[in-house]
């Protein structure tokens, strides 16, 4: 078997009877603990009812939103041989037509003839029926009395283990090739540079399951290295954000994830908890990653968790991609958030990172996130491909063990690697002592009258603002190329709707931004909340956005 299947099947086997390490689910409603031990035993009976459509190298597709049957489910498609595909859940927002156009794109493009369909998703298998696809009941599945895959399906380093799907904004799909050798690498990189120790750790997670974040680095990275987890559903958290620090207190937690705006959220609902509701004094690894990480943000978190015994050493900034098949660089433990405060002009004309003075006006400020795990090397480049010194800001590419071979697309199969096994990852940034700065992704680069305005910038000034739903901006590039460049911020507000608020809310924006960046936007867009497109794992799409800004 792999290295990934037999560190899983090993961990399993040390975790059976007491004081055995498992998962944890149900929170709030329903708590229940297996051990995975627990879990290997289902999943090798699932695997045993798969039998008949399981076979070596199939795709199998998983829509589900319960971890208790995602766990095992998963486990029995690597057991069988198979590769695993998490496809994006629908939400009561989602267009049902569309999202069966898309999904039946990706299963196409994958190649998938088995979806393993679960709650709260079961009055979807008309859809599949519809287009002769198979699909199992993962409930029912779960309770199979069949018999159990006798051993694990042998399969090489290089065999697809999962295709995670991208969350581009493009109508056409594409899915990360993860195989058997780079999560193995991967997850030992983690283990080592995170000090994970799976007899003493515990994580606590509500992130998405068809999200790289959450399904590599919240639920199978513990269920192979035996760490006990807790995981909620998203919609869990987001009916009641204080959820996650609950679940820390009550379980001692000592590792947990998420993206900034979650740290943001939550750290705004704490700072108005009563005293005493949480204890946060166990955790010790507190990842930000995902998404552009605001120095103001975090901070934020750190202080009001600080009441609850939250150490300000725990945050653990991040650079990740699926395409790394999660984790690139993690910010040094025990250190918290560091920044790098650069001066504007040398990096936006320049195009180099020049130390300032963090309270200097107008200092752009960029949370360090690192320097490359151990098997991973990150380098900066210029357009040409010549390697950068530090501080001077170009192309980031990654190279190493735990780097995918390429994507699936809806044409075939796509390479990624040059012919020295370099990734261009997209996002432009720096090294500085050979930690990682990303400014931002290379296509959204506004460039005016010489200079390198990066988006984040300006959403942050935008969000600064009253009324403006915090993490709720995107600015986007107008005649991106052209020699009449310009850009438009598109925001999210309950005022929405009033002609005197909108008026008075698009004055404040364009002056804050002004204030900040210099540049003045070509309009501002008012939404009301909810309406900005965003990716199924919650990012911006920026091009989707750009469409909705009036065209004069």
């Amino acid at each position: 078997m792999s290295r990934f299947v037999e560190t899983m099947v090993a961990s399993a086997r040390r975790n059976s009877g007491e004081g055995a390490r498992g998962l944890f689910t149900g929170e709030p409603a329903e708590p229940r603990f297996r051990s995975w031990a627990q879990v290997h035993a289902e999943a090798l009976r699932m695997a045993g009812g798969l039998s008949e459509q399981l076979r070596p190298g199939a795709a199998v597709a998983v829509l589900a939103a319960d971890p208790r049957l995602i766990g095992p489910a998963v486990q029995a498609v690597w057991l069988g041989g198979g590769s695993v595909t998490m496809l994006h859940q629908p939400t009561a927002r989602t267009d049902l037509a569309h999202w069966a156009e898309d999904t039946l794109k990706v299963l196409k493009m994958i190649g998938a003839r088995l979806v393993l369909l679960g709650p709260p998703f079961e009055q979807l298998a008309g859809v599949l029926e519809d287009n002769g696809i198979a699909y199992r009941d993962l409930a029912g599945l779960a309770a199979t009395d069949a018999e159990p895959l006798a051993e694990p399906v042998e399969v090489a380093e290089d065999e697809t283990a999962l295709l995670q799907l991208t969350s581009g904004s493009t109508a056409d799909p594409k899915a990360v090739r993860i195989t058997h050798r780079n999560l193995h690498a991967n997850l030992h990189a983690m283990v080592t540079a995170g000090e994970l120790d799976p007899e003493h750790d515990v994580a606590v997670s509500w992130l998405p399951l068809f999200h790289d974040m959450g399904m590599v680095g919240c639920l199978t990275v513990p269920m192979a290295i035996g760490m006990s987890t807790v995981k909620v559903t998203p919609s869990d958290f987001l009916a009641g954000p204080l959820l996650w620090p609950q679940l820390i207190s009550k379980y001692r937690a000592t590792v947990t994830a998420a993206p900034n705006f979650a740290y943001a959220v939550v750290g705004r609902r704490m700072a108005r908890a009563d005293d005493g509701d949480f204890d946060l004094s166990s955790l010790r690894f507190t990842l930000n990653g995902a998404e552009p990480i605001d120095p103001a943000a975090v901070q934020a978190f750190t202080d009001a968790g600080a009441r609850f015994g939250l150490p300000p050493d725990s945050m653990v900034c991040a650079f990740g991609m699926a395409e790394a098949t999660l984790a690139v660089s993690f910010a040094p433990l025990r250190r918290g958030l560091e920044t790098d405060a650069v001066d504007p002009d040398g990096l936006e004309k320049r195009r180099v990172a020049e130390p300032v003075d963090p309270d200097a006006p107008h200092a752009r400020r960029f949370a360090l996130l690192g320097r490359s795990l151990p098997g991973l090397e990150v380098e900066v480049v210029d357009d040409e491909g010549n390697e950068l010194a530090e501080r001077q800001v170009g192309r980031l590419r990654i190279r190493g063990e735990a780097v995918t071979p390429g994507y699936l697309t809806v044409d075939g199969p796509q390479e990624v690697q040059d012919e020295n096994g370099w990734l261009d990852t997209g996002d432009e940034g720096y090294l500085t002592d050979g930690q990682v700065v990303i400014c931002g992704r290379r296509k959204d680069v506004i460039i005016m009258g010489g200079r390198n305005i990066y988006p984040v910038d300006v959403e942050r000034a935008a969000c600064e603002v009253e009324g403006v739903r915090a993490g709720n901006a995107a600015a986007v590039r107008l005649e991106a190329g052209s020699r009449r460049e310009r850009f438009a911020v598109v925001l999210e507000s309950k005022q929405a709707g009033s002609e005197d608020a909108e008026k008075a809310l698009r004055k404040e924006v364009v002056a804050r931004i002004v204030d900040a960046v210099g540049v003045r936007p070509a309009e501002v867009v008012v939404l009301a909340p909810g309406t900005l497109p965003k990716t199924p794992s919650g990012k911006l799409r920026r091009a989707a956005t750009a469409d909705l800004v009036p065209r004069h």
